[in-house]
């Protein structure tokens, strides 16, 4: 057997960037967000992420918003291969394999101090990751790769087994592959934290600039195994009818199970810098650069004896491992693995044609193919990331604001870069809410953003045949938060 093929299984799905749904960038920070996605220009302690020079026009004081978000994704794969036919569980060519990613809460808090021409202010966060995500019977990848080998291995299964049954029964029984079966299983969890500090001055009565750095803390787990990898044999010999039980055989492949719960953390700085412009009571423009972030993971692994072999780089006695996999190796235990954060920028506008009615616009860019990753999977994207939104506000009455807002995502990725795990979808987002003024002092935003996703088809050719892989999910928040001025 090749055992650097059940490598390259485990470590094609187990992406460390899987779970986070590919790039490792997330602008929900808060409830305002969900009900109005165009964030980039606006004056708000909330904006304290998306437009953070913006807070230097807030009223003196303490500004504070704190907020819990809900998140529920569906990823969904149709795998369809040729062998998946000798699956005896499921014997047909398409398989289906669905993961629930599920982050119940999502807390953030962001707090601003306002005094003469000075904002001080933090934003607490995460900013990067998917939240927790299982496939209770495994991937296409694992499948596939699976099957592939196990066909093509057949004919010396088949002879070992006959030549075994042949000594115990004095009768040769000419074995054919019949089929194949396992037990697979993936689950992960990815939160990127982030703590956002710095500080905002007016350098005129209508423009201010913004400093800060955001530390970011990476807590990462991949849980995964194959395991009751079977294969089926019978008999088309003449003498099958004699052979009683060995007639049909089920040869059981215990030492090409893998299994691996690997738990990676890591810390990062961003800097950030931003300006804004407020023109007059009508207009309002803005812009926030954030810089790359670099992130070593580091792993802390348990592995079974037959991974710990495929992943570790030499031998016992010091000398090269020759069935070492690189990609496996990367959770191998005190390794650290590269996974940065794209830089970021960020451009709005606001413009109020009516004091009552304030209509917003942005546009964003990731320099996804400038953020080192590992394998260098960056050079796998065709071009760089790009966001488009608009939002709209209406101060329904004294006590209500009611808002709607829309956000187009364009991701530029190539048929290489998708995968079972890591794969992202364009999409088109709706976000909808209102703002209760229920205190003179007090605020209360409810807000729900639904993503409609591209569906999208990767084939790709194989030595048995074209394994075509069809994408779709499905994205819901909801959240609600709280915004005191005191």
């Amino acid at each position: 057997m090749n055992n650097r093929f059940f490598a390259l299984i485990v470590g094609a799905a187990m992406s460390t960037s899987a779970f986070a749904g590919g790039l490792m960038t997330n602008t929900n920070q808060n409830a305002s967000f969900l009900r109005q996605m165009s964030q980039d220009a606006i004056i708000d302690v909330t904006g304290m992420y998306a437009n953070p020079a913006g807070t230097a026009f807030l009223e003196e004081g303490f500004h504070l918003s704190l907020n819990v978000q809900s998140a529920k994704q569906n990823r969904n794969i149709t795998t369809t291969f040729p062998l998946f036919q000798y699956n005896v569980k499921n014997p047909s060519a398409a398989h289906k394999f669905h993961g629930e990613a599920l982050a119940p809460v999502i807390p953030s808090f962001q707090l601003s101090y306002n005094w003469e021409k000075w904002s001080v202010g933090a934003n607490f966060s995460i900013g990067g990751g998917g939240g927790k995500c299982e496939f209770d019977q495994g991937l296409g990848s694992f499948e596939a790769l699976y099957a592939g080998q196990i066909y093509s291995n057949s004919p010396l299964i088949a002879g070992m087994v006959g030549a075994n049954v042949q000594a115990a029964a004095g009768i040769n029984p000419e074995y054919v592959f019949r089929g194949y079966s396992m037990n697979s299983y993936m689950k992960g969890r990815q939160y990127y934290f982030g703590l956002q500090l710095g500080a905002t001055r007016k350098i005129t009565d209508n423009l201010s600039a913004y400093l800060g750095l955001r530390g970011v803390y990476a807590s990462c787990n991949y849980n995964g195994w194959v395991t009751d990898v079977n294969v089926y044999l019978h008999s088309t010999s003449e003498y099958a009818a004699m052979l009683g039980d060995y007639a049909e055989f089920t040869y059981k492949m215990k030492d090409q199970e893998i299994e691996l719960n690997c738990d990676q953390t890591g810390f990062g700085i961003t800097p950030i810098i931003g300006i804004d412009w407020k023109v007059n009571d009508h207009f309002n423009f803005a812009a926030k650069y954030e810089a790359p972030t670099k992130m070593n993971l580091k792993n802390k692994t348990e592995m079974n004896d037959y991974a710990k072999g495929i992943a570790s780089k030499t031998l016992p006695d010091g000398t090269e491992n020759p069935n070492y996999n690189s990609t496996l190796g990367q959770f191998a235990d005190g390794e650290e693995v590269r996974e940065d954060v794209p830089a970021m920028l960020f451009v709005g506008g606001q413009y109020a044609p009516i004091e009552k009615l304030r209509l917003n616009a942005g546009w964003h860019y990731y320099f996804d193919k400038q953020a080192k990753k590992y394998g260098d999977k960056q050079d796998l994207i065709d071009k760089n990331t790009m966001e488009f939104s608009a939002g709209v506000e209406f101060d329904a009455c004294k006590f209500l604001t009611v808002s709607a807002s829309w956000q187009c995502t364009r991701y530029r990725l190539s048929d290489e870069y998708m995968n079972d795990l890591s794969f992202n979808n364009s999409s088109n987002a709706i976000g909808l809410g209102v703002r209760m003024h229920v205190a003179p002092k007090c605020d209360i935003d409810l807000g729900y953003m639904q993503s409609m996703y591209h569906r999208k088809d990767v084939t790709m050719p194989t030595q048995a045949g074209p394994k075509s892989d069809h994408y779709f999910r499905t994205n819901r928040v909801f959240g609600v938060g709280v915004n005191l001025n005191l």
